[in-house]
């Protein structure tokens, strides 16, 4: 078996090839060419773990999760991956699941800023400063010609070192911090919320025609980004897989619900000239299909421990 940290999985996949990774999940989701139990989930002390198996025709795996938002030295969202060899059953390969989270999560963000950020965007706004935040913005900023970056969290503290981290990823793009979350709403043409927040992060005001609104970070019905002026006006929201719809506290029940594998299956076609709203909270055939790819480059360049059981 072969075994993969954190250090090896960037070493094995770019964002650029783990955007390709979520499209090719978009098209095996929509020709529904996988199995996907539901995923199950429990709480450590208000905190949640979760199990995630998926197999596909090409591969078979699972994850384990878990979101403790608490966390101030860790990241909130850690796991592991284990893919079994469809072809004999075998344990093939571990993978530091942080990471790959981060990474195709990420992409997630990255595709949605591919197909619907409006045509002349040049600017991306976040709000949470986070582990997610920074594969968010390496994700969009891959996907289109981001010329600014303009980041707000309500713990400013935590800003200051998220852009040196980032500066790792995406060392040439100028980043700014806002004062307000209005001030980085009226700025941004893509704005991204990446945090676990009980109440609406973006402000009450109109000030989201034309724009890309990204939501990464709620993934249970308490949970809400999303304030009541950016979806007053909107009559459908896309949406990462049909579970986020009934996970998300972000996803209203008035709107319609458009799955974004017919947008990267091409049998829906969005006007990226006015608002659009994307809702992600992820789902076990991501993992799957970017594992498998850190998996085969791993092998190719000789990354990784090889281990007997």
């Amino acid at each position: 078996m072969l075994v993969l940290n954190g250090s090896d999985v960037l070493k094995s996949a770019s964002m650029q090839e783990m955007v390709a990774a979520v499209e090719e999940a978009y098209h095996i989701y929509e020709e529904n060419g996988y199995q996907m139990p539901l995923r199950t989930h429990f709480t450590i002390r208000n905190h949640s773990v979760l199990f995630m198996p998926c197999s596909t025709n090409e591969a078979a795996g699972a994850k384990i999760v878990s979101v403790f938002p608490d966390n101030k030295d860790r990241p909130v969202t850690q796991g592991a991956v284990l893919l079994v060899d469809s072809r004999n059953g075998s344990m093939k390969t571990l993978m530091d699941g942080t990471v790959l989270t981060g990474l195709r999560t990420g992409a997630i963000g990255g595709a949605a800023a591919k197909y619907l950020a409006p045509s002349d965007a040049k600017t991306a706004g976040l709000i949470g400063t986070g582990y997610q935040g920074l594969y968010q913005l390496a994700g969009v900023c891959t996907a289109r010609n981001i010329e600014n970056i303009f980041l707000f969290n309500r713990t400013p503290s935590n800003i200051p070192p998220f852009i040196r981290r980032f500066k790792t990823l995406i060392p040439n793009i100028p980043v700014h911090i806002a004062k307000s979350a209005r001030e980085l709403a009226e700025k941004a043409d893509i704005l991204i919320t990446a945090t676990s927040s009980a109440t609406p992060v973006l402000p009450e005001e109109d000030l989201y025609d034309g724009k890309l609104v990204i939501g990464i970070g709620s993934y249970q019905p308490h949970m809400r980004e999303f304030p009541d002026a950016l979806l007053k006006n909107l009559k459908s929201i896309y949406i990462d897989s049909h579970d986020a719809a009934k996970e998300s506290g972000d996803v209203d029940s008035r709107l319609k619900t458009i799955p974004f594998s017919k947008i990267v299956t091409q049998k829906v076609k969005p006007d990226p000239n006015t608002l659009q709203v994307f809702k992600s909270t992820g789902m076990a055939l991501f993992d799957l299909v970017a594992a498998e790819t850190v998996y085969k480059k791993a092998i190719q360049l000789g990354i990784g421990q090889m281990l007997d059981f």
